[in-house]
């Protein structure tokens, strides 16, 4: 039997934001200075971060418009909450995944100048390991409705896990990939620009590079089992999944330029996103018993994630004043 999926997005829709993203892929890889190795400074990074809001925003916008004139007011209500608050969700847990390229850049010793480049071939996975694994998603949840339990189930004890781990740091020496890779490929010694390879007396050699790369995809998979089933708490509906997931990811490298030397003072961010996991996977097993209207939903998300930031640079703020005294 053929599932059935519930989706008001046509094929020009879907045709047009999957033009809209290769489009903003190859302005940044080719026009802004992507194939560049350059060193992300601060005001660069915020004016990308609201850039990519803003256009999340804007998106948001054009749903209610045209929904509003296609399928009336409630619906366009409803499909715009739904995409706000699947963004939101989306783009908190993204940010655990800045913690973790921190620890890997910093593992290398890789140098701030050759890290755009690499993200951005991170993203680009991203985008096709979350695409594939979205259709999946949702045809499962089309074609066996429990699922969304076990989804619910899943996230309560991920969330439960992160409480408890929430101090600890991997070792990387220990990261079965890495040792896998090391065991298996020629790797030079240092660093050959963003070269992912190179070739030396004859033989192609990895660089350090690749293993990076090899680590952020990774790592850009492992959250990706969280947070994909944390959106259907919110929403079935494939395009709004998809859409809301791929604003989140293309604008978490700049999120990342952003925060990442004061990674530090949010060390409280990493409860309030396992705190969210555990409330979203919580609402998804209270289904047959209750349902949450979805601006509930937003403003408690919104309100754990604001209230961990706050908290976090409250105790540290004694970090930002021996740092202004330094300078």
């Amino acid at each position: 039997m053929t599932p059935s999926i519930d989706t008001f997005a046509t094929g020009p829709m879907w045709a047009g934001f999957i033009v809209f993203v290769l489009t903003m892929l190859a302005l940044d890889l080719f026009v802004f200075g992507g194939g560049k190795a350059h060193r992300v400074h601060v005001k660069e990074a915020a004016t990308w971060v609201g850039v990519w809001v803003s256009l999340a925003l804007a998106f948001a916008g054009l749903l209610w418009w045209y929904l509003n004139g296609t399928q009336g007011a409630e619906v366009a209500r409803t499909k715009t909450l739904e995409f706000l608050a699947g963004y939101l969700i989306e783009q908190s847990l993204s940010v655990d995944n800045m913690f973790v390229f921190v620890m890997i850049f910093t593992y290398f010793a890789v140098p701030p100048e050759l890290q755009r480049r690499v993200l951005l071939y991170g993203v680009i996975g991203a985008i096709v390991m979350r695409a594939g694994m979205i259709l999946a998603g949702v045809w499962l949840v089309a074609q066996f409705a429990w699922v969304l339990y076990v989804f619910g189930a899943f996230l309560v004890i991920t969330g439960i896990k992160m409480l408890i781990f929430a101090e600890s740091e991997p070792d990387l020496d220990k990261n079965p990939l890495l040792r896998w890779l090391r065991g298996h490929l020629r790797i030079t010694p240092e660093f050959h620009g963003e070269r992912f390879f190179v070739k030396q007396n004859g033989l192609l050699w990895a660089t350090p590079m690749f293993l990076v790369l090899m680590l952020i995809e990774v790592s850009d998979l492992v959250f990706a089992v969280d947070s994909i089933p944390a959106i259907f708490a919110v929403t079935t509906d494939p395009f709004i999944v998809f859409t809301s997931n791929i604003f989140a990811i293309m604008g978490l490298r700049a999120l990342y330029f952003l925060l990442a030397d004061m990674a530090d003072r949010f060390h409280l961010l990493k409860y309030g996103l396992a705190i969210v996991l555990v409330f979203i996977g919580g609402k998804m097993l209270a289904m047959p018993w209750f349902h949450m209207p979805i601006q509930w939903s937003l403003s408690i998300v919104g309100s754990i994630i604001l209230l961990s930031v706050m908290v976090s640079m409250w105790m540290t703020r004694h970090v930002k004043a021996v740092e202004k005294e330094a300078s």
